[in-house]
């Protein structure tokens, strides 16, 4: 008897379809084709166990399945349920018919629970496309996948209670999510604030402009001056997520396997910080089996690279295309993947291998020699993406000890939301671009054009500070962002003044 049950593939961030048709005939064996893995291939063992300690039976026949479109590459173990549901219906244990209109997957227990798997949002969006009535899952999945409205969605414990569900033994209502409660009850709660932070007026006053423009920040300072602490607080002045972006966002986290079950959709912008020893492709994506990087899952969000001279520069050098365009493409002999990478990134440094360069209190010194090693792993062309380059200083005493907070996330946030609406409408009729750091050479001539006291003031700047050419570009966004906070429609000289500080370490000598 030949028997179809539908279920999915994950490729990049979005499922395909797969039909798992079982037949089973008189002989003995059991055969599955349709290029699976080492996973799919060890399932037989769990499904078998899983059935005779169900109170169900194991057919003792010839059992094939073929899992098609058969050129497409099956991983993991979310067949599991599929396949043992094919197996039951084709030796006549349990009617089938039911099974057509559902997507199926999960991965057995051999005592025939339901553990979760990976992929459940992509694919409950896709059975949706499709037409299907629904999707069956295990419970631990059941949240991410009913964020897709329109769609029935059933979260069940173990086999026997899908069994019921399709043999109608059973009532089970489908899952249903608060959405709207639980996307904008979750907006506005940092874990950090920058209320809490000490001092440091002049560089949460950077970082509000780089929240607002989209710019890539490094920071440079000693050991302890709170580089960071500030980092941790930036996702908290970014924007609020649309639903559009959280639904991107969440389907990267669940291909990933790193979305929390208890809350289903992401709703916060991410924070990523990779130690340093981490692989290039750890970092951008890939692997035997394709998994989004570090860079993906930081999209529409922060990647923080703390101590960056300590990356390897190979490692570095990865992140120029991301950073240019948004995107990580990974091609191997086998399989070509994309996955998203729209972050913002902020990097944290020490000046020099002992971290007190130019300090006259230390006694550690570095040698010219060990500086150059130091700082040369920061290549130009990584560089020239990072727009703000901050110097931050101890905070001293008297501030510390100062018990007023100051001002919270929640207000700066407002700011840069303001900012935002600004550019968004700004840009409108330009796909693709929604905020200054994303803004051309052709477009900064457009959009960053300056009086000549402005242009006067900026040749005066790159001749006396020494400036080096690549930072001419960055200072007209930085600056058209500084407008943007102040609501001014053109850029003004003050503009362009505060904008020149924020290159101090583009300086000739510095990364040379």
């Amino acid at each position: 008897m030949l028997v179809n049950v539908h279920s999915a593939a994950i490729y990049e961030i979005d499922a395909y379809p797969v039909n798992i048709e079982v037949n089973i005939d008189k002989g003995i064996g059991y055969h599955l084709v349709g290029l699976p893995d080492k996973a799919v291939m060890e399932s037989s063992y769990r499904i078998s166990a899983a059935l005779e300690n169900s109170g169900l039976k194991m057919p003792h026949k010839k059992i094939i399945i073929n899992m098609a479109p058969a050129d497409l590459r099956k991983e993991g173990s979310a067949y599991d349920l599929p396949i043992a549901l094919g197996i039951l219906a084709a030796s006549g244990q349990i009617d089938g018919e039911r099974l057509q209109d559902f997507w199926i997957l999960g991965e057995l227990s051999l005592n025939g629970d339901l553990r979760p798997v990976r992929g459940a949002l992509p694919v409950a969006l896709k059975a949706k496309e499709e037409g299907y009535r629904g999707v069956i899952l295990p419970a631990a999945n059941r949240n991410e996948a009913a964020i897709v409205d329109g769609i029935e969605v059933y979260g069940l414990e173990n086999i026997r209670q899908v069994i019921d569900l399709l043999e109608g033994n059973e009532h089970f209502e489908p899952f249903r999510l608060d959405m709207e409660k639980l996307f904008f009850d979750e907006l506005d709660r940092f874990e950090h604030d920058f209320a809490d932070v000490k001092g440091q007026e002049s560089v949460k006053r950077a970082l509000e402009i780089a929240a607002a423009g989209g710019h890539n920040v490094l920071m440079v300072g000693p050991p302890g001056s709170g580089k960071t602490m500030l980092a941790k607080r930036i996702p908290g002045i970014l924007p609020p997520m649309t639903l559009d972006e959280a639904l991107e966002t969440t389907k990267i986290h669940s291909v990933a396997g790193t979305l929390r079950a208890e809350r289903g959709i992401v709703t916060q912008r991410p924070f990523r910080a990779p130690h340093h020893t981490i692989s290039d492709v750890a970092l951008v994506g890939g692997g035997s089996y394709p998994q989004p990087g570090e860079i993906s899952l930081a999209h529409n969000g922060v990647l923080f690279l703390d101590e960056l001279p300590e990356f390897k520069r190979s490692v570095l050098e990865v992140l120029r295309q991301p950073l240019e365009d948004r995107q990580v493409t990974i091609s191997r002999a086998k399989f070509t993947v994309t996955y998203p990478a729209g972050f913002m990134l902020i990097a944290s440094m020490n000046p020099s291998p002992s971290g007190y360069f130019n300090d006259p209190h230390s006694p550690m010194r570095s040698s010219p020699a060990e500086m150059q090693r130091y700082l040369s792993k920061i290549s130009g062309p990584l560089l020239d993406r990072i727009d703000l380059q901050i110097e931050v200083q101890p905070v001293p005493f008297d501030k510390l000890s100062d018990d007023r907070r100051g001002e919270s996330s929640k207000v700066i946030r407002q700011r840069v939301i303001a900012a935002r609406k600004v550019q968004t409408e700004r840009y409108r009729d330009y796909p693709g671009i929604h905020y200054n750091a994303q803004l051309s050479s052709k477009l900064i001539r457009k959009f960053c054009a300056v009086d000549q006291t402005s242009l006067q003031l900026l040749k005066n700047a790159m001749d006396r500070l020494n400036l080096s050419a690549r930072a001419y570009d960055r200072i007209l966004k930085v600056a058209r962002t500084i407008a943007d906070l102040a609501g001014e429609e053109n850029i003004r000289p003050e503009h362009i003044a505060e904008a020149i500080q924020y290159r101090s370490l583009d300086r000739k000598g510095w990364f040379e």
